[in-house]
């Protein structure tokens, strides 16, 4: 890869959270597309390991979880059976947990919809709260065993069902891509004593329309999607990591790892790069060089 100064790559990255595209960024950079995909898979393993070690002991007190959508290579009824066999193609999904009252993305994981990352994704989210939280999911039935294996029932936890119905035409082409009507919502409490005025998961579908919104690769009917497995989660890590620790909220006028007390200060894509830098081995002083008997000079 050719080597990037601290401004240039901070730049690159500055122009990912922003959500433009691989070549959009490489005729307006110079920099070339190996250059870029390289500090995105860069970026996004130091990130992902930063923010696993930083998100750690939170006091949270309200917990909202969610899923959202997305596809590799193709759609799931389009990809290859070998390479969906793999986990290289098809669906995918991005399991969501937001804090409600700081707004930090406690954790997320990227895989399928099924209930064994359901339950990988709530012992995380578990691992990473110090007291009894309430918690609030989507009716996916997923989360039942999930939550219950996580929390062993130390926890106040509520389902909130959607209802949905339709006055128009779903056949109508205008109509194809508009969302049902949600006319009215069903909250059952799970487990412990949730307060019900806190029985929502609007923070948490907020947080997953922004992402849809600021990720190309997860804008609908484009051809922006993720071409690899490993780059949508690498984007993805990005993403979250200036949404927590670089993005100043309007509500909360600071980030929302500021406001959750694990960092005093706005961190810059320039602070960023410097995460990126630590994350790398040191380099390995070479001896020097001694000619092998009968080796051709």
């Amino acid at each position: 890869m050719n080597k990037l100064s601290t401004k240039e790559r901070a730049q690159i990255i500055g122009m990912m959270v922003e959500g433009m595209s691989i070549r959009s960024i490489s005729r307006m950079t110079g920099a070339s597309k190996n250059t870029i995909v390289k500090l995105l898979v860069e970026a996004g393993d130091a990130f992902s390991d930063y923010q696993n070690r930083t998100l750690r002991s939170l006091p949270c007190k309200r917990i909202q979880c969610d899923e959202i959508w997305a596809f590799v290579y193709a759609k799931d009824k389009n990809a290859p059976a070998e390479m969906k066999e793999l986990g290289e193609a098809g669906d995918v999904w991005t399991w969501t947990a937001i804090d409600a009252d700081t707004k930090l993305m406690v954790s997320w994981m990227v895989g399928d919809r099924s209930k064994d990352t359901a339950r990988v994704f709530m012992r995380d989210v578990c691992e990473r709260l110090s007291n009894r939280v309430q918690l609030t999911t989507d009716g996916y039935k997923a989360y039942l065993r999930a939550v219950d294996d996580a929390f062993f029932g130390d926890i106040d936890y509520a389902m909130l069902q959607k209802i949905y119905g339709s006055s128009f035409n779903a056949k109508d082409p205008s109509r194809r891509y508009s969302p049902g009507e949600c006319t009215g919502t069903i909250k059952g409490t799970v487990s412990g004593c949730p307060d019900e005025a806190h029985i929502s998961t609007s923070y948490v579908e907020r947080a997953n329309l922004g992402m849809r919104m600021g990720m190309r690769r997860f804008t609908r009917l484009t051809n922006a999607f993720s071409k690899k497995v490993e780059n949508h989660a690498a984007a993805i890590s990005i993403y979250f990591m200036h949404y927590n620790f670089g993005r100043i909220r309007q509500t909360l006028r600071v980030t929302p790892a500021m406001e959750a007390g694990i960092a005093k200060s706005p961190m810059s894509f320039e602070d960023m790069v410097g995460i990126i830098d630590a994350a790398k081995p040191a380099p390995t002083k070479r001896g020097p060089y001694k000619k092998k008997v009968g080796a051709v000079a």
